[in-house]
Protein backbone atom coordinates (compact mmCIF):
# COMPACT_ATOMS: atom_id res chain seq x y z
CA UNK A 1 0.00 0.00 0.00
CA UNK A 2 0.86 3.50 -0.67
CA UNK A 3 -0.04 6.83 0.54
CA UNK A 4 0.41 10.27 -0.93
CA UNK A 5 1.69 12.47 2.40
CA UNK A 6 3.04 15.62 1.09
CA UNK A 7 2.54 17.55 -2.26
CA UNK A 8 4.61 20.83 -2.66
CA UNK A 9 2.98 23.33 -5.47
CA UNK A 10 5.61 25.88 -6.47
CA UNK A 11 4.43 29.33 -7.54
CA UNK A 12 5.35 33.09 -8.64
CA UNK A 13 2.49 34.47 -6.47
CA UNK A 14 1.79 32.60 -3.38
CA UNK A 15 -1.25 34.77 -2.03
CA UNK A 16 -2.82 34.17 -4.94
CA UNK A 17 -2.46 30.48 -5.31
CA UNK A 18 -3.46 30.70 -1.55
CA UNK A 19 -7.02 32.82 -2.23
CA UNK A 20 -7.80 30.39 -5.02
CA UNK A 21 -7.72 27.02 -2.73
CA UNK A 22 -9.65 28.74 -0.36
CA UNK A 23 -12.06 28.93 -2.46
CA UNK A 24 -12.27 24.93 -2.37
CA UNK A 25 -12.24 24.94 1.22
CA UNK A 26 -8.28 24.44 2.24
CA UNK A 27 -7.26 26.17 5.06
CA UNK A 28 -3.25 27.56 4.83
CA UNK A 29 -0.80 28.63 7.87
CA UNK A 30 2.51 30.77 6.81
CA UNK A 31 5.46 29.44 8.60
CA UNK A 32 9.29 28.45 7.54
CA UNK A 33 10.76 25.19 9.46
CA UNK A 34 14.72 24.09 8.84
CA UNK A 35 16.50 26.68 5.83
CA UNK A 36 13.02 26.31 4.18
CA UNK A 37 11.70 30.01 2.79
CA UNK A 38 8.67 31.19 3.98
CA UNK A 39 5.28 28.98 2.83
CA UNK A 40 1.98 27.85 3.16
CA UNK A 41 0.81 24.97 4.51
CA UNK A 42 -2.12 22.79 4.99
CA UNK A 43 -3.26 19.50 5.84
CA UNK A 44 -6.52 17.42 3.66
CA UNK A 45 -7.37 14.35 5.32
CA UNK A 46 -3.32 13.03 6.33
CA UNK A 47 -1.75 14.66 3.16
CA UNK A 48 0.11 17.89 3.80
CA UNK A 49 0.24 20.42 0.50
CA UNK A 50 2.18 23.49 0.61
CA UNK A 51 2.57 26.01 -1.61
CA UNK A 52 6.27 27.55 -2.10
CA UNK A 53 7.71 30.33 -4.34
CA UNK A 54 9.49 29.08 -7.11
CA UNK A 55 12.90 28.16 -6.96
CA UNK A 56 15.72 30.11 -8.03
CA UNK A 57 15.95 28.64 -11.19
CA UNK A 58 12.58 28.39 -12.06
CA UNK A 59 11.31 31.11 -13.88
CA UNK A 60 7.62 29.80 -14.31
CA UNK A 61 5.32 27.64 -12.43
CA UNK A 62 4.83 24.00 -14.07
CA UNK A 63 1.51 23.86 -15.59
CA UNK A 64 1.77 20.14 -16.40
CA UNK A 65 0.94 18.73 -12.83
CA UNK A 66 -2.81 18.02 -12.74
CA UNK A 67 -4.49 17.58 -9.49
CA UNK A 68 -7.82 16.28 -8.29
CA UNK A 69 -10.10 16.83 -5.57
CA UNK A 70 -13.51 15.72 -3.72
CA UNK A 71 -15.33 18.21 -2.72
CA UNK A 72 -17.74 17.92 0.57
CA UNK A 73 -19.60 21.16 -0.53
CA UNK A 74 -19.50 20.90 -4.68
CA UNK A 75 -22.35 23.20 -5.90
CA UNK A 76 -21.43 25.90 -3.42
CA UNK A 77 -17.58 25.89 -4.40
CA UNK A 78 -18.93 25.64 -7.84
CA UNK A 79 -20.85 28.80 -7.44
CA UNK A 80 -17.59 30.67 -5.34
CA UNK A 81 -15.29 29.59 -8.57
CA UNK A 82 -17.52 31.08 -10.42
CA UNK A 83 -18.05 34.43 -8.45
CA UNK A 84 -14.54 34.34 -8.62
CA UNK A 85 -14.27 34.45 -12.45
CA UNK A 86 -11.96 31.41 -12.18
CA UNK A 87 -11.80 29.64 -15.66
CA UNK A 88 -13.66 26.63 -16.27
CA UNK A 89 -11.80 23.96 -18.91
CA UNK A 90 -15.23 21.76 -18.88
CA UNK A 91 -19.02 22.45 -17.60
CA UNK A 92 -19.69 19.91 -14.84
CA UNK A 93 -20.76 16.61 -16.47
CA UNK A 94 -20.84 13.09 -15.44
CA UNK A 95 -17.77 11.04 -16.05
CA UNK A 96 -16.59 7.56 -15.68
CA UNK A 97 -14.81 8.46 -12.83
CA UNK A 98 -17.93 10.69 -10.97
CA UNK A 99 -19.25 14.16 -11.52
CA UNK A 100 -16.78 16.36 -12.06
CA UNK A 101 -15.43 19.55 -13.28
CA UNK A 102 -12.03 20.84 -14.84
CA UNK A 103 -11.23 24.34 -13.74
CA UNK A 104 -7.93 26.25 -14.35
CA UNK A 105 -5.83 27.66 -11.42
CA UNK A 106 -4.14 30.94 -11.42
CA UNK A 107 -0.93 29.36 -12.69
CA UNK A 108 -2.50 27.94 -15.49
CA UNK A 109 -2.88 24.22 -13.69
CA UNK A 110 -5.95 22.37 -15.21
CA UNK A 111 -7.60 20.65 -11.73
CA UNK A 112 -10.54 18.26 -11.12
CA UNK A 113 -13.17 18.82 -8.60
CA UNK A 114 -15.43 15.89 -8.23
CA UNK A 115 -19.01 15.80 -6.17
CA UNK A 116 -18.62 13.47 -3.58
CA UNK A 117 -21.25 11.00 -3.56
Amino acid sequence: MIKLKLLVIRTADMQKLVDFYQLLGVSFEYHKHGNSPYHYSATIDEMVIEIYPLTKTQTEADKNLRLGFELDDFDTVIELLKKAEVLFASEPTQTDFGFMVVVVDPDGRRMELYKKW
